[in-house]
């Protein structure tokens, strides 16, 4: 399940070792601004300010990319992902893309 993925943005977690590489894995999330919230950003840059409606779908996507990731991890086998990631980018004029990636692994217990 992929509410099990520990993600990190570590190479190691204290305490664990890596007893299996999967390799990379990501998750991506493309997201439409709308034309409302694009005039609205477009005003408040001329006052400046947060932009409440870019920050929540940046939000949102970076959740649902991460989200992603982890489903992928997990459809590996994995149990954790290390240097977990985020890379953004916009397409076009109204769009914004949020790729989430890292190493899927198996994480054990070192027990001392």
């Amino acid at each position: 399940m992929q509410n099990d993925i520990l993600t990190v943005t570590t190479n190691d977690v204290p305490g664990y070792e890596v007893v299996e590489v999967y390799g990379e894995v990501f998750g991506v999330m493309t997201r439409n601004r709308n034309a409302l919230s694009s005039f609205g950003a477009g005003l408040k840059s001329i006052v400046g300010g947060e932009i409440g409606a870019y920050t929540k779908l940046l939000s949102d996507s970076r959740i649902e990319a991460t989200e992603r990731m982890k489903k992928a991890a997990a459809d590996k086998g994995a149990n954790a992902v290390l240097a977990m990631r985020f890379d953004t980018g916009e397409i076009g004029q109204n769009m914004n893309e949020v790729a989430a990636y890292g190493t899927a692994v198996r994480l054990q217990s070192v027990k001392h």
